[in-house]
């Protein structure tokens, strides 16, 4: 299997802190990796290099095989699948559903004055089937619920039949109900073999949904673990990633995660 993503001794400076420091890390084709972290620790950081938005200040990022620096980012960034709370930001909120997933096809953000073909249209609404969003397909993306926003951004990030797609923290401000609901959803692609390489951002290993094969740990820009999540989240190496102890368990495919009681 080739890499997908590949970074070599990366560094992400900023007003003299590093926000990600000498970090070396790949992601082998058809591998489906969580980043865990605490808040600061670098993981957003490493998804925005990894979508080629941010350019490292040190060291050699490629990403589906082309170096960041010697590559045109507009020809490499449709290939890449991204969702996330920054994306929703740029999402019209009187655009419905349809519309929003379809955009991604010319790589916009707003429905202008391009058209579509048929198959487009059938593809959006194949993906926004696949994750619950059918009924919602003429609904403002505005009036929608935390919820299904997030599906609806999936569905936008994977209609470009994108070679790798980038998650970031999916689950955040979601109720119970709703997170279950979508750790399910990821849980169907994630096991799907066709389905591109994936990387999550999470804080809570709750969240993790099954399929994912390997994690990688950050604390302060520094990796602390990372490989196969069977071998790698454990207690040990998650009590020193996010600064306390904490104890790991594994029920059926799914993980949880709490601090030891107070002495």
């Amino acid at each position: 299997m080739s890499d997908v993503l590949e970074l070599v001794d990366v560094s992400v400076v900023r007003d003299g802190r590093a926000l990600v420091d000498q970090v070396s890390w790949s992601v082998a084709e058809g591998e489906r990796w969580v980043i865990l972290g605490p808040n600061g620790a670098g993981k957003t950081t490493l998804l925005n290099v990894a979508s080629s938005y941010l350019y490292p200040t040190s060291g050699t990022a490629a990403i589906l095989g082309e170096k960041l620096g010697g590559v045109d980012v507009f020809e490499l960034r449709p290939r890449i699948g991204v969702a996330g709370a920054a994306m929703a930001e740029k999402m019209p909120r009187r655009q419905t559903v349809l519309e929003t997933v379809l955009t991604a096809a010319y790589g916009m953000t707003a429905h202008w004055r391009e058209s579509y073909e048929e198959s487009d249209e059938q593809r959006a609404r194949l993906i926004l089937d696949r994750l619950g969003m059918s009924e919602y397909a003429d609904r403002r993306f505005g009036t929608l619920s935390e919820g299904e926003r997030k599906r609806t951004l999936i569905a936008r990030a994977i209609m470009t039949d994108p070679e790798l797609l980038l998650l970031d923290e999916p689950a955040a401000g979601l109720d119970l109900g709703g997170r279950e609901d979508l750790v399910r959803r990821l849980g169907r692609l994630a096991r799907d073999p066709i389905a591109p390489s994936m990387i999550m951002v999470t804080h809570h290993v709750e969240e993790i949904a099954p399929g994912f094969t390997h994690v990688l740990m950050i604390r302060q820009g520094k990796v602390v673990a990372a490989g196969p999540i069977d071998l790698e989240l454990t207690s040990r190496n998650l009590s020193h990633c996010f600064g306390l102890p904490l104890v790991v368990e594994r029920h059926g495919d799914r993980w949880t995660a709490q601090g030891l009681p107070l002495a």
